[in-house]
């Protein structure tokens, strides 16, 4: 039998690893330039319709409070210096614009139940809300749809123009990197804002593909083995944060803070 292949690092593939910082300010200042620079990239690839959308970060050194962008600006333009913090309680900390008290919410519960997660991304895209309205979840038909294999959850009913119950989204995600929130949508989160943006992006594009297939005919599923392989290869925070950097690289247009 020949030798299986052994896989390569990935800190020996050349990409850039995430960055350490040496002061709690200086990993601030990188995490709102990530921030606001993934908020122009979901306004670019179009996910930014509305007042709805909302990309929310774990501030680095304040205990329960998070940087987002503000109510009614539109994702292209933002800068550093256009975000909020707000604590977990809605209160615009730092800041001169409203925050979407609705959305928030939502964020904060998912952040404080999950202290891990970093960065939570609820923006809007039609291939995702498409499969919403059916209910159903990402199907393991393409690599790509195999790193959620089991690893994101369904809200299967309609929460509305207002949210309820935040928790309940909380709990529904549980452990997850994604939840599908029927007849609205995506929800993702990750470890980084990279993570967390990647897994948005990944999780439109695979129900993208899966709608295809199945408009086409009859999508053949890969099988349980393959696909807990694949997502265990291919679904960790670190892969989709190797993954989002050429994303980013691919036109982002620096705007300055206007603080």
């Amino acid at each position: 039998m020949p030798d299986q292949p052994v896989p390569v690092p990935v800190e020996r593939l050349g990409f850039e690893m995430p960055p350490a910082h040496g002061t709690v300010e200086a990993a601030r200042e990188h995490l709102k330039a990530r921030l606001a620079e993934a908020l122009r990239l979901l306004g670019r690839l179009g996910y930014g319709e509305g007042v709805g959308g909302q990309v929310t970060a774990r501030d680095p050194g304040f205990e329960d409070c998070y940087w987002v962008n503000p109510f009614g600006r539109a994702f292209g333009g933002l800068g550093p210096g256009d975000l909020l913090l707000v604590d977990g309680d809605g209160r615009v900390v730092r800041g001169e614009r409203r925050v979407n008290e609705l959305a928030f919410a939502v964020h904060a519960a998912v952040h404080r139940a999950r202290p891990e997660v970093v960065a939570v991304v609820r923006a809007q895209g039609p291939y995702g809300r498409a499969l919403a309205c059916l209910g159903e979840l990402l199907a393991p038909i393409t690599q790509e749809a195999c790193a959620f294999y089991e690893d994101h959850a369904l809200l299967d009913e309609f929460t509305g123009g207002g949210e309820g119950d935040p928790g309940r989204i909380a709990r529904a995600l549980g452990p997850y990197k994604a939840l599908i929130l029927r007849n609205r949508g995506l929800l993702t989160v990750g470890d980084s804002v990279d993570a967390a943006v990647w897994w948005f992006v990944e999780a439109e594009r695979a129900a993208q593909v899966q709608l295809i297939a199945r408009a086409a005919g009859k999508p053949v599923p890969i099988d349980h083995r393959s696909a807990v392989a694949t997502r265990e290869r291919f679904g960790s925070d670190l892969a989709a944060w190797v993954s989002y950097q050429p994303l980013r690289q691919s036109g982002d247009t620096p705007v300055a803070s206007t603080s």
